[in-house]
């Protein structure tokens, strides 16, 4: 299945994707929040669908479409899990993940404006493949791990590289603005994805190719970083984990290049859709 949430901000509602057009499932009564994914919520809802399926209304086009899965308790990230962007930054191959935490507040629709902080000189972006948790996870072996996934999605780890690396102490205070991460369009359950393991994702801005690359490249995998995450935290259903970009970021080129007021971010990954992302002043 492909799941959606459709409508304005806070107020967004459940879908799902049938070949290729968007449909309410409100009926269904249920948010894709911590709750429904842990009561077996992804099984549920595809027998709801299978019945009700003649009977769904379509979303509209122009309708806005939300993150596909509602507040998660948090957006555990992994930094420099590829080999090419590990040496553009000039930073040695970490022989564990590097991780670090993305704020649930700055989660937003993958169609929505970035908006720069207030005083922000280095704003730059990341295409990411990003992995929905189905089940609690503690220590999960790396052989079982793939069993606790509910689905795939497209991420833009946005990072403001100062607040970052120059402000002192981690790296969060960089990473968790408003609106700094992006999600969608959809959320896409393992059946549907052919190969998580190698899939290419990319990123333009304003029509140019900065990034592409293939998730055959990571570093450490879909399965071992839930094996190794939830050796240090449990993970809930309905969090986020999100695995490392490739090359290509703006703070990675020569001279470097930050996101600016009017840009137009634009990234994919295979069978998880595209979205298109506005950059805006505070």
């Amino acid at each position: 299945m492909l799941l959606i949430r459709h409508g304005q901000p806070g107020h967004e509602k459940p879908g799902v994707v049938l070949d290729g057009h968007h449909y309410d499932v409100s009926d269904f009564a249920e948010d894709y929040d911590e709750r429904f994914f842990a009561t077996d919520g992804l099984r549920r809802l595809a027998a709801f669908v299978d019945v009700q399926r003649e009977l769904l209304l379509p979303v509209p086009a122009t309708q806005r479409l939300g993150p596909p899965v509602a507040r998660p308790s948090k957006i555990v990230c992994a930094g420099l899990n590829y080999t090419d962007h590990a040496q553009e930054m000039g930073l040695p191959l970490p022989t564990e993940p590097v991780l670090f935490l993305k704020a649930p507040s700055a989660l937003t629709g993958p169609n929505d404006a970035i908006i720069l902080p207030k005083n922000s000189v280095k704003t730059d972006w990341e295409v990411e493949l990003a992995v929905v948790i189905r089940k609690r996870a503690a220590y999960v072996d790396e052989a079982d791990a793939l069993n606790y996934v509910a689905g795939y999605v497209l991420l833009n780890d946005v990072s403001e590289r100062a607040y970052q690396l120059e402000r002192g102490g981690t790296w969060d205070k960089g990473k968790g603005c408003d609106t700094f991460a992006p999600l969608g369009p959809w959320l896409v359950t393992p059946d549907e994805l052919a190969d998580p393991a190698n899939l290419r994702l990319w990123l333009k801005v304003n029509g140019e190719t900065y990034q592409s690359g293939s998730t055959a490249n990571l570093i450490f995998g879909v399965a071992y970083l839930i094996s190794y995450i939830s050796q240090f935290m449990t993970l809930l259903p309905g969090d986020i984990i999100s695995t490392g970009t490739p090359a290509g970021v703006g703070s990675g080129l020569k001279p470097p290049r930050f996101l600016a007021p009017g840009d137009v971010v634009e990234l994919g990954i295979t069978g998880l859709g595209v979205a298109r992302q506005t950059v805006r002043s505070f």
